[in-house]
């Protein structure tokens, strides 16, 4: 049977450089539309059944971050549910080079598993029965998708909302980082878990705005880092537009007219192999109140989830030179409020390596979980 190799599909990308020779296959990964990023891939292998092949990505060496492919393993499933790591993975010269023999006759390969707008769709659809949720559409992207939110609070009455902290949690600003919207899904079947007395407890004094996919173009497109216009939208708070970013323009809008006490945006970093929390300690506002309850957040999620660690992470801005057309720094300094960023890898986690599946879909939905006992630690003084 001759190989084939497709990515026409939902989330989808790679191109093939020359038709399959033999068992060996040569690719490369495809730019985010307008834009010059790359390293996001995902797409299907057939006709390889037990049949050892050999796959090269070729310009891995020119993609946005090069240093990541470092340890990296390539992530496989044949059912799409079920995600494991490829061993026979390595980068040299350049190239991504990975060798697998397929027990079936269709296999899947991606840089994380993926979470395709159906899931999304999915995701979305099982909250609205729940008398917690209550849907509100945005308005939709340049592609004419939806932007979907999800307000979560145990009464709708709005003088009790008024009276209510008001906290939101985004995630997949950068499409191609998947794993932050299976932490969205551990942690929206844990919030909305009417048995857990943290989250029952939460809810008693706050009013959840959950954004689990900020992305839906680049999400569908195969993006890694851009929407449909080949904007970087953790690059766009400070002056979104319609024309550019209308994501963030909608949900900005939207948060101006609630107020924020906090907000946690969710990504995963290429290079650094732990789950980390990055502050926003450069902005002009920093306070020693704001620092306080960031340090009290990340110590509880230490103790209720080993995953996480506090010693490797990004440099800390110098006081008043953050980028306010980040998320964190953005929102931390136009609401005086704990603004943070979480971080996961796309390899392993290096302080509880898994050979078999690396960071995985459900090590994240776990995490998710986990950041609801850190807002439990310190809602009380979030104002």
């Amino acid at each position: 049977m001759t190989i084939s190799i497709s990515a026409r599909f939902d989330g989808g990308n790679i191109e093939l450089i020359e038709k399959p020779v033999g068992s060996h296959v040569r690719l490369k990964i495809r730019k985010d539309a307008h834009s010059e990023f790359l390293q996001w891939f995902y797409f299907r292998s057939t006709g390889t059944n037990a049949k050892k092949t050999s796959y090269s990505i070729e310009n891995a060496g020119q993609t946005s971050y090069a240093d990541g492919w470092k340890d990296y393993k390539v992530c496989a499933s044949y059912d799409l549910k079920n995600w494991f790591r490829v061993s026979d993975t390595s980068y040299t010269e350049g190239k991504l080079n990975f060798s697998f023999t397929a027990e079936h006759e269709s296999v899947y390969f991606a840089y994380f598993a993926p979470y395709t707008m159906v899931r999304h769709q999915n995701l979305i659809a099982g909250t609205l029965t729940n008398s917690r949720v209550q849907y509100k559409n945005l308005g939709q992207t340049l592609d004419g998708q939806d932007m979907d939110l999800l307000v979560i609070a145990n009464s709708f009455d709005p003088d009790a909302i008024k009276e209510k902290k008001k906290c939101w949690v985004i995630a997949r600003q950068h499409p191609g980082e998947t794993m932050a919207e299976w932490f969205m899904e551990g942690w929206l079947e844990r919030v909305l878990d009417a048995t857990d007395p943290v989250t029952r407890t939460l809810l008693e004094n706050v009013v959840f705005y959950v954004v689990p996919n900020m992305n839906p173009d680049g999400s569908r497109r195969g993006h890694l880092r851009t929407n449909a216009a080949g904007s970087n939208l953790n690059r766009e708070w400070q002056n979104p537009t319609m024309e550019k970013s209308p994501e963030v323009y909608l949900v900005l809008k939207e948060m101006e007219k609630t107020g924020v006490d906090c907000c946690l945006d969710v990504h995963g970093d290429e290079a650094l192999p732990y789950n980390f929390i990055a502050g926003a300690e450069g902005v002009p506002g920093w306070s020693q109140r704001l620092l306080s309850l960031q340090e009290a957040y990340k110590s509880s999620l230490v103790q209720n989830n080993p995953d996480f660690q506090t010693k490797y992470g990004y440099d800390v801005d110098t006081p008043g030179a953050a980028n306010l057309a980040i998320c964190t720094n953005y929102i931390a300094e136009a609401f005086d409020c704990l603004s943070m960023t979480l971080e996961m890898p796309f390899k392993d986690n290096a302080d509880a390596p898994c050979s078999r599946h690396g960071w995985s879909p459900e090590r994240a939905q776990k995490l998710g979980a986990s950041n609801l006992d850190a807002l439990y630690a310190v809602v009380d003084k979030l104002r």
